[in-house]
């Protein structure tokens, strides 16, 4: 039985080549490869004494030859295969291990030149990788360390890998090549200022018991690096499994998390905000968002910016609350709220990073994608149109709404006083209809004087002005844009409002 080796990646390879020598195996191998193995004390075969053919260009050209190719693709029950192996002298190979140049490191390089990238643009690899993986019925093909183990194992027990475990790594070797073969294609693209193709690689997370609806199948999959204020790249502490529609709202608050540095904390349902607050510190900001909604908040997704302490746990404990996100748990913490087994506890990586994140939304047949809605503008008193002018605790206010509104589904409108909220209108067909709502919620809560309102998008008309004056609004704060623009503003001085047109909208469908 002949092996034939070839590696970037060179975790294990010493162990993995020498247990293939104690199984009797003969191992070629190539270049850096033959080199480690050889100052390792493993007997190995140099590639050029197979194939008769020096290494050339560079070592660009092998492995690209016959003799390789031949032993890999040959089948062992075609005597017409077999024949003419023998008569050009070709020999079997049994087991081909290969992983390729490190394209996806190269290219990370903040200064990487095209020539370096196309250096590492590896052809023998993936050739042999297919070639072996084409074949095997017969063939083995490796192209992950972490299946050294099981190989060897199968072949110490019965001389071979199984069957099931060679169709199993034939799979794993195309969407190896496959996935190499995306990349480089992206990146040519790139260079070329191509855009016609859209090519993506997500990671399964873990398959979901059910969809949005219990006779919907899921999955949750992950991109191949790591973003901040994701869910996907969690550490789960406790608590059951995620549900389609946890994750679904969890991102949702993750998003709104994301907006603030001062210690804030967001209750959420059904993708909405149902309360939020920035505090003191995270007790502070936790307790006033909770009482911004009690009855909302009820089997709903809380998600801060903070260090979750105990003092926070023992707050959080008498609610009921599916998920729990943070930065980071106090140990005395996770002793209270484990003592709730069902309730999900989970780390989030919150660092700020550089640039945004790319969103991708299915529609039947297709796919929508843009840039992640990052970044917000500071509401600043410059961007006053109105007689009346906010005070300083008005535009704090002001840019706290204009920072929760952005995430309340269109048409939104956000209520708010003192670093909370107090109404939030989601989702209605007109504008004056989330104002009603929104407005009607901090009355309900007692609150009719000294209050700030945001609007994601602009007022068509000056009705939503008028409501606002009546329920105490002494302050609001929308983009502005809209051809009647004048009658709010108009109506705005009539009835002592502030108002400020922050020139940017934030639609949410």
């Amino acid at each position: 039985m002949r092996a034939l080796i070839s590696v970037s990646d060179k975790r294990g390879v010493v162990e993995f080549a020498r247990g293939l020598r104690e199984q009797g195996w003969e191992v070629i191998a190539t270049g850096g490869t033959m080199k480690l193995l050889r100052d390792s004390g493993v007997e190995v075969l140099n590639i050029s004494d197979v194939t008769g053919f020096p290494e050339i260009c560079d070592g660009r050209v092998k492995t690209l030859h016959p003799k390789v190719h031949g032993g890999l693709l040959a089948r062992r029950d075609d005597a017409e295969h077999v024949r003419a192996l023998k008569e050009n002298g070709i020999e079997f190979i049994d087991l081909v291990c290969v992983n390729l140049y490190p394209f996806r490191e190269t290219i990370a390089k903040p200064d990487v030149k095209m020539e370096d990238a196309i250096e590492n643009i590896d052809i023998g690899g993936p050739s042999m990788l297919r070639s072996a993986a084409k074949n095997w019925a017969d063939v083995t093909v490796v192209c992950d360390p972490d299946d050294y183990a099981q190989i060897l194992s199968e072949i110490r027990a019965d001389g071979n890998t199984a069957k099931a475990t060679r169709l199993r790594l034939s799979a794993k070797a195309y969407t190896h090549t496959a996935q190499y073969d995306a990349m480089i294609a992206a990146y040519m693209r790139a260079q070329a200022g191509l855009n016609e193709k859209l090519f993506l690689e997500f990671d399964l997370v873990q398959p979901l018991r059910y969809g949005e609806n219990p006779h919907q199948s899921a999955k949750f999959y992950r991109e191949g690096s790591a973003a901040p204020y994701s869910l996907a790249f969690a550490r789960q502490l406790g608590g059951k499994e995620l549900s389609y529609n946890n994750i679904q709202d969890a991102n949702a608050a993750l998003c709104i998390v994301r907006e603030f540095d001062a210690p804030f904390c967001v209750g959420l349902k059904h993708m909405n905000p149902c309360g939020a607050a920035v505090g003191a510190d995270g007790a502070d900001a936790w307790t006033k968002a909770y009482e911004a909604d009690k009855v909302s908040i009820f089997g709903g997704i809380v998600a801060t910016n903070c260090t979750v302490t105990r003092e926070m746990a023992e707050l959080m404990k008498p609610v009921f609350l599916e998920i729990i996100m943070a930065p980071k748990f106090d140990d005395e913490a996770l002793e209270v709220l484990r003592t709730k087994k069902n309730l999900r506890l989970l780390e989030v990586d919150m660092s700020r990073g550089e640039g945004g994140q790319t969103q991708y939304v299915s529609v039947n047949g297709g796919l929508l994608v843009q840039q992640l809605d990052t970044q917000t503008r500071s509401v600043a008193a410059g961007m006053c149109v109105t007689k009346c002018k906010p005070t300083a605790a008005q535009l704090a206010d002001l840019d706290f709404g204009w920072r929760i509104v952005k995430h309340v589904k269109s048409n939104a409108i956000v209520v708010v006083r003192d670093g909370r909220t107090l109404g939030v209108g989601a989702g209605q067909m007109n504008r004056i209809g989330s104002a009603e709502i929104a407005l009607k919620q901090a009355r309900a809560a007692g609150f009719t004087e000294g209050l700030v309102l945001a609007s994601d998008g602009f007022f068509p008309f000056d009705d939503c002005v008028t409501l606002a004056a009546e329920y105490g609004v002494e302050a609001i704060a929308q983009p502005g844009g809209s051809v009647r623009d004048e009658d709010s503003v108009r109506k705005a001085d009539e009835t002592g409002i502030a108002m400020c047109f922050v020139g940017e909208r934030h639609f949410k469908h």
